[in-house]
């Protein structure tokens, strides 16, 4: 991979492998949690991303995702309890050059952090976060969250959570997020390929990642995630192609009066509707309402999608912010030098710098 010394010079740097972003600090997440398992991914996908480790960041607040720093062999600042976009809107705005990452739980990222979060969405910062999705507080030993099931049952809701999840999808999706998307922690493949299209994403990219606690929440999502089911339980997106699940892809979602989307059977016969009636997915729709419909579909009664709802093109806050500024330093007028000089005018003094006085 070659790179430029910024001199104008070729510098050549060895491949990386997955290995070169394995920090020396020891995983101390439960044997068996899905934070491991995506960690796993990102590491196996940040070589193929051809970015040198030292500009590349990640950032997190307060839980158990919020270890993930550590993890990696970069940069990293582990920040508090919901802070995380905040400090990584700082960063790349100072310096966007790097590849800022932000790890975050649904406790972190949508209870203290939530008005953080939905900021560095409408921005459009050129950040990717990933919000690991487990349905309760994990570090702090089994809460509900804002994602937790109505009615969940936890030791802060013995009798059951009166509360109606925040569902993250739809949440980013209202704050007009570029890049929406959704996988789990389970599915290698899948994971790996939405982790590289949150990379190449200009502008923020937010991926939702269901992820199993094992020790406050385990099986929330093998409802969805069992071999037997999944096929009819979870609704793969797939850009340009029609929205299709079941076995053999035997069952579809079409769009009925008031834009109502209906589970119906696909093919010939009594009873059955043609393909062509299927809604076909399209991420790039630049009118957020389709996707956001997408994000209410959820079992039992509809397959949860899986996959990019949104992908869209806007311009970066951090590159608007460049453009204002030189534009600005354009206009400067000559007065201004004036005012340099008397702010530095009479008794003022210089810092000097180590080993110069």
């Amino acid at each position: 991979m070659a790179m430029n010394d910024g001199n104008g010079l070729p510098v050549v740097t060895p491949a990386l492998t997955r290995n070169d972003f394995v920090s020396d600090h020891d995983v101390r997440w439960c044997p068996g949690c899905g934070d491991s398992a995506i960690l796993a991914q990102v590491q196996k996908v940040m070589p193929e991303l051809g970015v040198p480790r030292e500009k590349i960041v990640f950032l997190s607040g307060i839980g158990c995702s919020s270890r993930f720093p550590y993890y990696m062999n970069t940069y990293g600042f582990h920040g508090i309890h919901g802070r995380a976009p905040a400090i990584a809107t700082g960063l790349k705005v100072a310096r966007p050059d790097l590849m800022v990452w932000v790890v975050t739980g649904d406790g972190d990222g949508l209870s203290i952090g939530g008005n953080h979060l939905i900021h560095a969405l409408r921005r459009n910062i050129g950040l990717k976060i990933m919000m690991f999705n487990n349905r309760i507080y994990g570090l702090t030993k089994g809460q509900y969250s804002p994602t937790s099931e109505l009615g969940k049952k936890t030791k802060s809701t013995p009798l059951g959570s009166l509360d109606r999840p925040f569902s993250p999808i739809s949440v980013a999706l209202g704050a007009e997020a570029t890049f929406v998307a959704r996988s789990v922690d389970t599915s290698v493949t899948h994971l790996q390929q939405l982790v590289r299209r949150a990379a190449e994403h200009q502008g923020t990219a937010f991926l939702e990642i269901y992820q199993n606690c094992n020790v406050f929440n385990d099986e929330a999502f093998v409802h969805l995630t069992e071999k037997t089911v999944k096929a009819d339980r979870q609704l793969m997106l797939e850009h340009g192609k029609p929205l299709l699940f079941g076995a053999n892809n035997s069952k579809g979602i079409r769009m009925g009066a008031n834009f109502t989307p209906q589970v119906v059977e696909v093919g010939d016969g009594p009873g059955k509707v043609p393909l062509s009636e299927i809604t076909v997915h399209d991420e790039t729709v630049e009118n957020p309402a389709y996707a956001f419909m997408l994000s209410r579909l959820d079992y039992p009664d509809f397959p949860v999608p899986m996959g990019v709802y949104r992908s869209v093109k806007r311009p970066a806050y951090e590159a608007l912010i460049s453009e204002q500024g030189a534009a600005a330093q354009a206009k400067r007028p000559p007065q201004a030098d004036e005012m340099d000089k008397l702010l530095r005018s009479g008794d003022t003094w210089t810092i000097a710098k180590p080993g110069q006085g």
